[in-house]
């Protein structure tokens, strides 16, 4: 109940259409709104996620998201009045103040919460992507904060008055990990590390002056086609609701009960800043259970755009790539490719994020929000 006054109490309005004047967001693809596009054409990278048919129904058409459309941070912008985030990655002839003004992306498809080489010595794996990782785009928003806001006063009150998303981030970390053939019990000793990779981020934000952060966990990782193309064959206990794997999904329990509970201490240091959970897992399931109740006539678990099989997976035929194809009515699925959701999806997961119950405190006690489903 305290927790909860402070959030509304805190609550404010810019130009009657706002409660925060800009977002600044980290993360990876699922948040990702250019920094890895702008990173392949620095690095001449031929990367399938970056290609049509992927952002085919976004504004512009571009391929810098991971989906046909648009993402949760896109729909979090809209239902606050705000511009689209654009990515921190971009063209040298624009300027930061303005362009970053109202908010600014470091979220990079690929992106790791741990640094490339705790995996590197644990496991001998290296990041097939990129090697950004959280630490690297928190380095980033430091050296970008003169040219957005010029003296340290003025930072701290752009920083303190921002909407903060932090994540989600992780999941390439288990995807490299899993996609190497390790078991969910070898994965496990990796989720305190993943876990503390992000507190370590919120509690440096806080010290710069961050007051409203919130925190996504991971999706569930039982339910996307990739883990179940890859990985069923070795776990084939299936969930008969929904035909997820069981042991992904309670590991993707694990690792964000393990969060919310990091999240829980770092308020009661923090008793002034407003530490919001979302669950991103639970907000995705209500869908997966029953995808026909919300107009997803093609399923939950078989992608739109893949390179055929069972899930219209192929890891040898990504989306994007020559031998890949996409359906024609990508609203109709939850999954794009087996790794990301559809526009529709998205937008639906939003909304159970920022105007429901799937936010720990709500959101919307803190701020009032409208993803208007007639906007698609």
């Amino acid at each position: 109940m305290i927790v909860i006054t402070v959030l509304v109490n805190s609550c404010f309005y810019v130009n009657g259409t706002s409660c925060f004047p800009s977002i600044i967001s980290f993360g990876d693809s699922l948040a990702d709104t250019g920094n890895m596009k702008q990173l392949a054409l620095i690095f001449d990278l031929q990367l399938p996620a970056l290609s049509w048919p992927n952002g085919e129904d976004f504004y512009d058409h571009s391929t810098g998201r991971s989906s046909n459309g648009r993402l949760i941070i896109d729909f979090l912008a809209e239902s606050l009045g705000l511009p689209l985030v654009p990515p921190f990655l971009h063209d040298k002839d624009i300027d930061n103040a303005v362009a970053f003004r109202q908010g600014v992306n470091f979220a990079v498809g690929g992106a790791s919460a741990l640094d490339p080489s705790v995996l590197l010595e644990a496991k001998g794996l290296v990041n097939p992507t990129t090697n950004v990782s959280l630490r690297v785009q928190l380095e980033w928003f430091k050296q970008s904060l003169p040219s957005i806001c010029g003296n340290a006063s003025d930072c701290r009150n752009f920083i303190g008055s921002s909407l903060f998303l932090v994540g989600e981030i992780g999941q390439t970390d288990y995807n490299m990990l899993y996609f190497d053939g390790n078991s969910v019990n070898e994965v496990v000793p990796f989720v305190p590390l993943i876990v503390d990779s992000i507190v370590s981020t919120i509690n440096e934000l806080i010290e710069m002056g961050a007051q409203t952060l919130v925190v996504p966990g991971i999706l569930p990782l039982g339910c996307l086609g990739t883990y179940l193309t890859t990985c069923g064959s070795e776990m084939q206990k299936y969930d008969p609701a929904t035909g997820c794997l069981i042991a992904l999904n309670e590991f993707a329990e694990y690792q964000n009960e393990l969060l919310q509970t990091k999240l829980i201490q770092i308020r009661e240091l923090h008793p002034n800043v407003n530490i919001i959970y979302a669950d991103y897992y639970g907000a995705s399931m209500q869908i997966i259970r029953s995808p026909d109740k919300f107009g997803f006539t093609n399923g939950a678990l078989k992608a739109c755009c893949g390179g055929g099989g069972l899930y219209n997976v192929n890891m040898s035929a990504n989306c994007g790539a020559e031998s890949a194809s996409a359906c024609d009515q990508p609203d109709t699925y939850v999954s794009w490719d087996g790794v990301h959701f559809t526009e529709a999806a998205y937008k639906l997961v939003a909304r159970n994020l920022f105007e429901g119950a799937f936010t720990t405190p709500q959101f919307n006690s803190l701020c009032h929000t409208s993803i208007l489903l007639s906007s698609m």
